[in-house]
């Protein structure tokens, strides 16, 4: 029997999801990698956390195991994501950008590891300033009408838009037998969905003629 079945449950289903359309990406080869890379690794993580919460959570010590491999899971996925936006928004070529943004993160956690805030928690806090960087340059994108720009914002405003399921309000769902992480990770179907119908929407149509024009529009050539 599952030690926590609503919050494993859920988690396979996100993991599902997240996999089986990393599989329909295969068939769009005009799409960056990384997208494909995304959806292969939020999936994995999602897929892990069903383990996490049906067998895994039974012991303290081999929970915090886990989860630190969830974790890292994510860090991933949000690796991949940046890469992909970058791309998709600044061209390819651009790894120098990528570094300069992934470090924002990274730094902040090594700060706070040496003042002596290590742990799962911290990591994934730092990782939100990842994700303030990919939300960044999709606002930035879609202000000058990048053809992804508005999708990638709203699917990323669902998956933002899903934590509020920790919120206080949220507990009138526990009543249907849905805890704030069961809550969660439903919600994040409707985020990793949405991406999926952005990229394979309007990645690769003209993104790249795009990021090319904009500095020849600062630059003042026709």
């Amino acid at each position: 029997m599952l030690a926590e079945p609503a919050q494993a449950l859920t988690d396979l289903a996100l993991g599902v999801v997240a996999v089986s359309l990393a599989v329909q990406l295969r068939r769009a080869p005009s799409i960056t990698p990384h997208w494909r890379r995304v959806f292969w690794w939020f999936g994995a993580a999602a897929l892990a956390g069903f383990v996490h919460h049906g067998v895994i959570v039974r012991s303290a010590e081999a929970a915090q195991v886990s989860w630190a491999v969830i974790s890292s899971g994510v860090v991933i996925a949000v690796s991949f994501l940046l890469a992909a936006t970058v791309v998709e928004v600044l061209g390819p070529g651009r790894s120098r950008a990528f570094w300069l943004l992934r470090s924002v993160g990274v730094v902040a956690y090594v700060v706070l590891a040496a003042l002596g805030f290590a742990g799962v928690g911290t990591m994934l806090a730092c990782e939100g300033l990842t994700m303030l960087s990919v939300l960044g340059l999709w606002a930035w994108a879609a202000y000058r009408d990048h053809p992804l720009g508005r999708p990638m914002l709203l699917a990323i405003a669902a998956s933002i838009g899903a934590s509020a399921a920790h919120l206080p309000a949220a507990d009138v769902l526990q009543g249907v037998g849905l805890d704030p992480n069961s809550t969660y990770h439903l919600a994040q179907i409707v985020g990793i969905v949405l991406l999926f119908r952005a990229v394979t929407g309007f990645a690769g149509r003209g993104a790249d003629g795009w990021a090319r024009r904009v500095p020849a529009e600062a630059a003042g050539t026709p």
